[in-house]
């Protein structure tokens, strides 16, 4: 839990982890953090700074802002569009309104920063079973196997809004493996931390496997459910390439009542022009529990298809306690490949 009080920042730890900083309680197990720092409503957050993230609690410091376009399918100015209505029968398209067969929609992208952080290892053990510390994820080399894919520990992507700035006096903040790798301390700079070359060389490197550009939004029944999907690359199997993207989804309760999630429905479109449905029990072997002191849950995925292109969009099946169920949309999204060659991550 975050607490502050005179604007000095607090963490508590107890048997539930770290809360939301919305999210208030009593306790004696309270450690220091910082000074909290006056978010910012214009303009965007340097490199170094550190930051408690507003819904997951943890604390990271920020490497590099991403300029991204937000779908989102709450907002008005949508404009009739049937991305693939030229490619599947009519029972097989997804519909995007209350309305059985509402035709697609197209939603007016506006643009929002995120920013690539560093999360600090010591929140991590409190926070796994809301977010995955480990979702950014890579390919292999060329001559691996195709479904050999590596993580990243620690490292996420978090919106503007979602940052809550604090400053501390401390010269080394943050327990992450790449933090002296990537920052230098400077007296006297605000934020007191720089880029060094590492980061800058690592950033260009690796940026068409990092980029975020793309996010898509949908609510229903007050389940608000954020897709961000990123190309990985492509790797050669006999005949065929084979192309890959990870997606992380963001499920947030905006609501009073509890609910879990116990089921989810994809339908996967591939350019080549076979369409897939996949249903299973919970994700990524959880069936999350959505509450006003713990609301969002965050995980990441992978797909792969053999063409370069393609669409996703699905439902999870919600349950409240009162045992009413629903289907909570998730938002149409595209999968799309780049042109350059895959390189390895460069982390020295």
């Amino acid at each position: 839990m975050a607490l502050w009080g005179r604007r000095f920042l607090y963490l508590n730890r107890d048997l539930t982890g770290i809360c939301s900083p919305a999210f208030r309680c009593l306790s004696n197990n309270l450690s220091e953090v910082g000074r909290l720092d006056t978010p910012k409503l214009g303009g965007n957050y340097d490199t170094g700074q550190l930051f408690l993230h507003k819904v997951f609690g943890y604390r990271g410091v920020i490497l590099f802002p991403w300029l991204a376009r937000v779908y989102d399918r709450d907002l008005p100015n949508k404009k009739e569009l049937g991305f693939i209505r030229d490619k599947l029968p009519e029972p097989d398209l997804p519909t995007f309104s209350n309305n059985v067969g509402a035709p697609a929609k197209e939603i007016k992208g506006r643009t929002h920063t995120y920013y690539q952080v560093l999360i600090d290892g010591r929140d991590c053990p409190y926070i796994t079973h809301r977010a995955q510390t480990e979702s950014v994820t890579f390919l292999g080399n060329h001559s691996e196997n195709t479904r050999n894919l590596y993580a990243i520990p620690g490292l996420d992507y978090v919106a503007h809004e979602d940052i809550l700035p604090y400053s501390t006096q401390e010269t080394a903040p943050l327990q992450h493996e790449l933090f002296d790798k990537f920052l230098l301390y400077a007296e006297g700079q605000d934020p007191p931390f720089v880029a060094q070359d590492t980061l800058k060389a690592w950033q260009e490197k690796n940026h068409p496997w990092l980029e975020l550009s793309d996010v898509h939004k949908e609510t229903t029944e007050n389940i608000r459910v954020t897709v961000i999907p990123f190309y990985m690359g492509f790797r050669e199997n006999q005949q065929n390439n084979v192309y890959w993207w990870r997606y992380c989804i963001r499920l947030e309760n905006l609501g009073e009542a509890t609910v879990q999630l116990r089921e989810r429905n994809w339908r996967i479109f591939s350019l080549s022009g076979t369409l897939e449905t996949v249903r299973g029990r919970g994700v990524v072997g959880q069936e999350p529990v959505l509450s006003r002191d713990q609301p969002a849950f965050q995980y990441s995925s992978h797909v792969s298809l053999q063409a370069p292109s393609g669409h996703m969009w699905g439902t999870f099946r919600m349950e409240r306690e009162d045992g009413y169920a629903f289907d909570c949309r998730i938002p149409p999204f595209s999968l799309d490949s780049k042109v350059e060659e895959p390189e390895d991550l460069f982390i020295t």
